[in-house]
């Protein structure tokens, strides 16, 4: 789906053709929109309109391969150059001495931004083939050591890994013992009989 360069060009090429591309673009979309406001034509508005769509194209395919600073500044600055070269000589508005020597001076600090060597070394920089970087090698894990039946394998204690245990008051239910009968005793009837035998005589 993205534009994909040659793997053999070097990044400088690659972020200066893809400046120009993004200003060339740019301006032209510029332009159509301002003979779309002027002549309030609908063709000039749909090619604006396609023009900006492969502005984004280009932009995130030039991602790929240079960085988003250098990238952004380019093409903002060659886009500035081509819009007062473009009020300049088509609509015919005057440009001073002092606006040249600060388009001189912009384009000047542009190329140093753009072959100035950047840090090539950082570990998240993208690869020229516009991959992203291999990932690290995994870890091997360490087996884990043998136990004996009913012992618990020592290991490291994770922060936060067991919880605290809040405690909490239990009220004790008093239970009620039950009303025990008590059995009838045995000797009552024996007591009763006796006393009247004893009345008779």
């Amino acid at each position: 789906m993205l534009i994909t360069f040659p793997s053999s060009w070097p990044d400088t090429t690659v972020a200066a053709l893809a400046m120009t591309t993004l200003a060339l673009l740019d301006l032209g979309g510029a332009y159509a929109a301002k003979e779309a406001v002027l002549r309030r034509s609908l063709p000039f508005a749909a090619a604006g309109v396609v023009l900006f769509i492969l502005l984004f194209w280009v932009y995130a395919s030039s991602l790929r391969y240079a960085e988003l600073a250098s990238v952004t500044l380019g093409w903002v600055v060659l886009l500035q150059v081509g819009v007062v070269l473009l009020d300049r000589l088509h609509y015919g508005t005057p440009v001073s001495r002092g606006q040249w020597a600060a388009v001189v001076v912009v384009l000047a600090a542009q190329a140093y931004l753009v072959m100035a060597p950047s840090a090539a070394g950082s570990p998240d920089a993208p690869a020229h083939d516009g991959r992203p970087p291999a990932p690290a090698p995994a870890v091997p894990a360490v087996p884990a050591a043998r136990v004996a039946p009913g012992r618990i394998a020592p290991g490291p204690v994770v922060p936060g890994q067991f919880a605290p245990v809040k405690a909490t008051s239990v009220k004790a239910t008093p239970v009620k013992a039950a009303p025990s009968k008590a059995a009838p005793s045995k000797a009552a009837p024996a007591k009763a009989a006796r006393s009247k035998g004893a009345v008779r005589v």
